[in-house]
């Protein structure tokens, strides 16, 4: 004991303090396939915390978001996912080329999941797979970034993060494509330190992925590459081959997506021409991109914004370069989100993306307490105090013991007990028949459903089912198909309401 005591002292005379080892000077042999058994294992679960942490880390986030997963019944955008997930590998594909604004790797993806069942679970488990595997790429980004302090407290954030958890839940790309580009982003890290070919093309060809996974995702990559040309400017003025690496990485990423970047360019074009019918527009975007990653607190916005900048300042203490790649790979996906929010709907679970970038900088913070303290218990309040900070938001409180979606489930099931034979429902507009259909079949039920957008078509489905029972079901996506108001002024003057069901609205003819 007293030979470690004083190994441990000979090491702190050297580092001079500087270094926070949680491992307290322990060093996991490197990994490979030829030391890879029980015992290596086991030595590095007894004695690396790193390891320690980040596996109760990722068993706690696979509780989160698997606990619960099929509570809310599918609201419209998963129903939506499920309509895709039905037709054929070919047909979704068809599907993209033919206007679907979603690239189509999680709809094949889920085509093959409904293999296993047909139920919210099912179709929601690849995200939650997707929300907990994220876990340990955020802590090798922070680790290939600055150190495994970084990694460790950047994961507790996403273990924990309310708007990941709510994501990692949800049976959309979002969860997937954050997944991707933070594993993108780990090689990208590891080529510029190593400039390395495998690195940059695991880089070029994970990054092709995530733009298979979500078209959202091409924002982080360009900026990652702008990023490492201007960095490396200095090199290619002395060696313009310097470059040759970087531009593998690119190639092997336009090859790899090369059929989708055409289908990308061509439904840009189209969706940019008539102006964005929802979303927030403009500095409301980064506001609330930054609350939802927040936790959806504003007073936890505030805190987390202010790490953030002492992250920032820290880095470019660290390395210059360190503190422009914080500020470039948050500032660039922010203008073009702004420039966008005028040019197609822009929300802010499309900026998922951004979270590697964000944690990693509130992460950093703990480096300049650390250089007051020198205790390794700084890193251990950090995640205390994030975590804390993140399980105090008004989200858990009511998260998993009450509907966060709309409750189509429910609904489905009230109308199945007013509707007779004959009746008639009308969904305005007309594509949020999707959820509902998914709990309620008309064949079965006999009764006649209708889709409408405007005064004109509610009058003629009236018109045309004078004997029997007419339900109006509405939501709040009437004000994007009929920003006129004309269909609500029509439900107000023609119709009577019977009930409200967390958003869903249901009329019936008077």
């Amino acid at each position: 004991m007293a030979k470690k005591r004083e190994e441990r002292e000979d090491r702190k005379k050297k580092t001079g303090n500087s270094i926070c080892d949680l491992d307290d000077g322990f060093v996991a042999p490197g990994f490979s396939f030829r030391n890879l058994s029980f015992a290596s294992v086991k030595n590095i679960l007894i004695h690396s915390r790193y390891v320690q942490i980040l596996l109760s880390l990722t068993i706690i986030g696979a509780i989160l978001r698997f606990v619960n997963l099929g509570f809310n019944s599918l609201w419209l955008d998963e129903a939506s996912t499920y309509q895709f997930a039905i037709k054929s590998i070919p047909a979704i594909w068809q599907a993209t080329t033919g206007g679907e604004f979603n690239p189509p790797l999680f709809y094949w993806i889920e085509h093959f999941m409904l293999m296993f069942g047909n139920n919210e679970v099912v179709l929601r488990f690849v995200p939650a797979l997707a929300g907990i595997l994220t876990i340990p790429l955020i802590y090798l980004i922070g680790k290939e970034f600055v150190d495994r302090n970084v990694g460790i407290i950047a994961a507790a954030i996403c273990t924990i993060s309310p708007f990941l958890l709510f994501y990692s839940q949800e049976a959309r790309a979002y969860s997937l494509g954050l997944f991707f580009i933070a594993f993108a982003m780990v090689f990208f890290l590891k080529a510029m330190k190593t400039n390395e070919l495998s690195s940059w093309l695991l880089f070029g060809v994970l990054s092709a992925l995530a733009l298979w996974a979500h078209f959202y995702t091409i924002v982080v990559t360009g900026s990652l590459l702008l990023y490492a040309l201007i960095v490396k400017i200095p090199d290619l003025r002395k060696d313009i081959r310097e470059i040759k690496y970087l531009v593998a990485a690119g190639v092997v990423f336009v090859v790899v997506s090369l059929p989708l970047l055409f289908v990308a360019l061509q439904l840009f074009t189209s969706r940019t021409t008539g102006g964005p019918s929802f979303g927030l527009q403009g500095a409301d975007v980064i506001i609330t991109t930054f609350q939802q990653l927040s936790g959806f607190s504003a007073m936890v916005m505030f805190l987390f914004l202010l790490l953030f900048v002492v992250g920032v300042m820290q880095a470019f203490h660290l390395d210059r370069n360190k503190g422009i790649f914080l500020v470039a790979l948050m500032v660039l996906p922010f203008a073009i989100s702004w420039f966008l929010s005028y040019k197609i709907p822009m929300v802010p679970r499309y900026l998922i993306i951004l979270v590697p970038v964000y944690f990693i900088g509130i992460a950093l913070a703990y480096k300049p307490v650390y250089g007051l303290i020198s205790n390794r218990g700084v890193v251990y309040g950090f995640i205390a105090l994030l975590v804390l900070l993140s399980v105090t938001t008004p989200f858990f409180s009511s998260y998993y013991t009450s509907y966060s979606k709309e409750d189509w489930r429910g609904f489905a099931g009230q109308v199945r007990q007013a509707a007779q034979p004959g009746d008639a429902i009308v969904f305005v507009p007309g594509y949020i028949s999707q959820p509902f259909d998914y709990y309620y079949s008309n064949a079965t039920e006999e009764t006649f459903e209708y889709g409408a957008s405007s005064a004109e078509q509610l009058a003629a489905v009236a018109g045309s089912n004078v004997n029997n029972t007419v339900f109006y079901v509405v939501t709040g996506d009437i004000s994007s198909a009929d920003p006129s108001g004309d269909s609500i002024a029509w439900l107000q003057e023609h119709a009577k309401g019977a009930q409200v069901t967390s958003g869903i609205y249901l009329f019936t003819n008077s």
